[in-house]
């Protein structure tokens, strides 16, 4: 199943997105979510299929997500996540010495 989806930023928390079908735009996206989300700022529009691969998140649970309840919201990943990702020296410059 194919997906014409619509992708909007977060501009309250780095990294959190909303994925949205194009045609129905955010209307069904609780008022609540949109409250804590921020105004969204649309990034940009993605054709998502099964066999598509994305970054941070499981395509699967993404197109069932938009199936089931018309949008799909992606979490800014763990800090822990960003910490993995630092150069070694980096991590030791803040080493107590």
């Amino acid at each position: 199943m194919k997906q014409i989806c619509s992708i909007y930023k977060s501009p309250r928390k780095n990294e959190m997105y909303l994925y949205v079908r194009k045609a129905d735009a955010l209307k069904h996206v609780p008022e609540g979510l949109l409250v804590a989300f921020g105004t969204p700022r649309h990034t940009f529009d993605l054709v998502l299929s099964p066999e598509r691969k994305l970054a941070r998140e499981d395509i699967e649970v993404v197109l069932a997500n938009l199936e089931k309840q018309g949008y799909h919201l992606q979490m800014p990943p763990a800090e822990d996540e960003y910490i993995e990702h630092l150069p070694e020296e980096l991590l030791r410059r803040n080493d107590p010495v």
